[in-house]
């Protein structure tokens, strides 16, 4: 076999290791923790169940951590049956790990300045980053997480294109509730988490598996 068909061939899927599962779960949950920290200083708004546990905490006296895993419960059922029990559980572990590291992030940093604008795109960024990193693992993170992921391997529907459409919505219901700079700063936010989603997390492209 000559060297160029040889590269011709893609790779064959290499299973991830326990360790490596264990590391992208630990590092996306600290990601996506931390990014909607930043959110949650600025009074911005992310995305999906995320962005509806940040919206109840901003006019209830419930925090992130809390109102985040509970808004999730729903959503295991359809988890079960579409994706596996083994899907469910790490999402199940995904979900507890970034409720608890949200409680604890105040602890850890603090910030003095955060300007809102910086914050939009670092926030995105590490939402993003960390969703890429539990979504390559067969990991979400609950609700639209799980809905995006089976309608990609089930009728190849892009998971950021689908998130974006629904986080649009999640921030027009924001409308009374956020003032208009961060309105559009949230919805610049959501667009940096899907893009990256969108562009880097194709069918295909990364072919480790659980």
């Amino acid at each position: 076999m000559s060297a160029a068909m040889s590269a011709a061939q893609p790779p064959a899927t290499e299973r991830h290791r326990l360790y490596e599962d264990a590391l992208a779960l630990l590092m996306g949950t600290l990601f996506v923790a931390l990014g909607t920290a930043i959110y949650g200083k600025t009074m911005l708004l992310t995305g999906g169940v995320a962005g509806a546990a940040l919206l109840l905490s901003y006019v209830t006296p419930f925090g992130f951590g809390a109102l985040f895993f509970l808004v999730n419960l729903p959503f295991y059922a359809l988890a079960w049956k579409r994706m596996g029990w083994q899907f469910t559980l790490r999402t199940f572990i995904a979900v507890g790990m970034v409720a608890g590291f949200s409680r604890m992030t105040d602890s850890w940093i603090g910030f003095s300045h955060l300007d809102p604008v910086y914050a939009t795109v670092m926030g995105g960024a590490l939402c993003g980053s960390g969703l890429l990193m539990l979504f390559r693992h067969r990991t979400g993170l609950g609700g639209l997480n799980i809905l995006a992921i089976y309608l990609q391997e089930r009728f190849g529907v892009r998971a950021g294109y689908f998130q974006l459409a629904v986080d649009l919505v999640i921030v027009a219901a924001a409308f009374f509730v956020l003032e208009t700079d961060r309105l559009l700063l949230s919805v610049l936010g959501a667009a940096i988490v899907n893009m990256l989603l969108a562009i880097n997390h194709k069918p295909g492209r990364y072919l480790g598996v659980s």
